[in-house]
């Protein structure tokens, strides 16, 4: 094994050393309950706090008070659906519209308030992943009191027209909910102008702790609270507030905010060398997720003829860590629910690699993927009985 390359860093990224720093004195130095005023190292903590507030209230183009912090994205995607449906559940207001290509906390989620006779209704997508606006519109009931769209998705890439979807939401006096877990860091990100109501974040994404997520809340929008208990979080969100990681969470912010756009431009052309060189030296693949309109970091191949668990295993040997879309953490030996929505057959969903790339990437390091992958797959493929039934038949 002559490299270690992590290429799966819409799983979690590497926690940044800055904010590494910029957290450690809050477990030791000032650990005070941010609840307790009357003294100062309460009254630093709950500055610590507010603080990261208004950092990521800046980057979103939110107000501070409009912010929330979690335990996670999942929370947040509970919290935004569960909230609002409660909260409207004896108003006339009982259905709900969403995709069937969401994480599965918005799907599960709307499967338990199903039980409270809230109603679902599962946009389709396209082969690479993009709803159908006229289908949404023709979804929308008097009934409706929210639509809930995933910016980008964690497996494929591909970015929603939000911006579109937050007009026609805005139009018809419906709530809009956003799962940005994924796109936080890699696409520019402004509430107001994309006529989001609620938006769902995780700082694990952006080089920050696990256990701290985000929600954006718009002023105004009737929502009930999600952990009833103390005061925290402006009484919305009870419970003794993890001062370090929510100061982590700033401080990832902070850091993804600098030199925003080269970041993401430097990403784009690794992403682009990445596919091109795929594309050129392994035949019968399929790339997952729009070629364009995706993520910066995500490269999402099927390669027919084998499977994925096996890609990974191989990939693991030579230093490459990687995911695949043909099973979910259940263990199941489905294909990923996104990959048979965008239209792909069993046998080909199963053969799903995806590679998430961060800035410590190089051109050596994509080239060195390729390389790998090639060998890889083709050493499965001579072994493959599909694929040499394949052959013998063209023969």
């Amino acid at each position: 094994m002559s490299k270690k390359l992590y290429l799966d860093n819409a799983a979690t990224t590497r926690v940044k050393k800055e904010v590494i720093d910029e957290m450690r004195q809050y477990f030791d130095v000032l650990y005070g309950n941010p609840s307790s005023q009357l003294y100062e190292l309460g009254r630093k903590s709950k500055e610590a706090i507010e603080r990261a507030r208004k950092t990521l209230a800046d980057f979103l183009n939110a107000e501070e008070k409009e912010i929330y912090f979690t335990a996670s994205g999942t929370e947040s995607d509970n919290w935004a659906l569960k909230g609002v449906a409660f909260a409207n559940l004896n108003k006339g207001k009982n259905h709900i519209i969403t995709t069937k290509i969401e994480h599965h906390a918005i799907l599960h989620t709307c499967e338990y308030l199903e039980k409270f006779g809230i109603e679902t209704t599962y946009l389709d997508v396209d082969r690479y992943g993009l709803i159908d606006i006229e289908q949404l519109k023709e979804s929308i009931r008097p009934e409706t009191m929210l639509i809930s769209v995933m910016f980008a998705n964690n497996e494929i890439g591909t970015i929603q027209p939000i911006e579109e979807i937050g007009e026609i939401a805005k139009e018809h006096g419906i709530l809009f909910h956003v799962d940005a877990v994924q796109a936080l860091g890699g696409i520019r990100i402004d509430v107001n102008k994309l006529h989001i109501d609620l938006m769902s974040m995780s700082a694990h994404k952006i080089g920050g702790p696990k256990g701290i997520g985000g929600m954006y809340i718009r002023k105004g929008t009737r929502i009930d609270n999600f952990i009833h208990g103390g005061g925290q979080e402006r009484g919305r969100r009870a419970g003794t507030e993890g001062v370090q990681n929510i100061v982590g969470f700033g401080k990832a912010v902070e850091v993804a905010a600098r030199d925003f756009d080269k970041h993401v431009e430097r990403l784009t052309v690794l992403r682009n060398r990445l596919i091109e060189g795929i594309k050129n030296n392994i035949p019968d693949v399929v790339l997952n997720g729009h070629p364009t309109q995706r993520l910066p970091n995500n490269v999402n191949f099927s390669y027919k003829y084998v499977e994925g668990e096996s890609i990974l295993l191989l990939l693991d040997m030579e230093g490459i860590s990687a995911s695949s879309g043909s099973a979910c953490t259940s263990g199941s030996l489905d294909p990923s629910h996104v990959l048979l929505a965008t239209g792909l057959d069993h046998g080909t969903a199963h053969g799903s690699i995806r590679f998430t790339l961060s800035e410590e990437i190089t051109e050596d390091d994509i080239d060195y993927t390729v390389e790998t992958m090639k060998k890889i797959i083709t050493r499965l493929r001579a072994m493959s009985p599909i694929k040499n039934d394949e052959d013998l038949h063209k023969n």
